[in-house]
């Protein structure tokens, strides 16, 4: 025991901050790999996928989403969303840096995790210049299942735009993709 410090405030707070900064450096960084394939109206086509987690997105980051769609709807999440730190990366396979991703919930279940991204999507030029339609739909939803039993079990969905809407009949919010259906994820691999 330092004789300067003793059982003083300080060595409380000393120990306080020694414990914080272990727990900060806690989080290390992650790559999951994956193979996107079409379905329905993409069928045929298919991709990689690398998602560069660095951290992952905490309960505030949740609320100020929620409270965001509750306030101002789809267009409100998607602002909030572009103001948030970024928490990772998500880019096609070789094919460049990819975008930032926004928003990263790892979610444990009873075979291992779920690992659910949103972001806001780059609009091209091509959309933004001729306004079409897919141009409403500019977030990205990424669903990963990891089965740490049988990594081969491990599957995903990506949807690249879609948007959340609320379904007035059901009362519920729903997520609308761009495209017929999602991409599906296999052949994922943790790095």
């Amino acid at each position: 025991m330092n004789p300067l410090i003793g059982n003083s405030p300080i060595r409380t707070i000393l120990g306080l901050l020694m414990l914080l900064s272990i727990s900060a450096g806690a989080q290390k960084s992650e790559t999951i790999q994956a193979q996107a394939f079409g379905t329905t109206t993409q069928a045929g086509k298919t991709f990689g996928i690398t998602v560069r987690i660095e951290s992952y997105s905490t309960p505030t980051d949740q609320k100020t989403l929620i409270d965001a769609f509750n306030k101002g709807g789809h267009d409100a999440l998607v602002d909030a969303l572009g103001k948030m730190k970024a928490r990772g990366r998500i880019a096609i396979t070789g094919g460049g840096v990819g975008y930032q991703i926004a928003y990263i919930r790892n979610i444990p279940t009873a075979k291992g995790r779920t690992v659910r991204i949103i972001t806001d999507r780059p609009i091209n030029i091509g959309e933004a210049t001729f306004s079409t339609r897919s141009e409403d739909y500019d977030l990205t939803l990424l669903e990963i299942h990891l089965d740490d039993a049988d990594k081969d079990k491990s599957t995903g969905n990506l949807v690249v735009g879609g948007r959340f809407m609320v379904n007035k009949k059901k009362k519920q919010i729903e997520f609308e993709s761009y495209q017929a259906s999602p991409w599906r994820l296999t052949g994922i691999m943790e790095r």
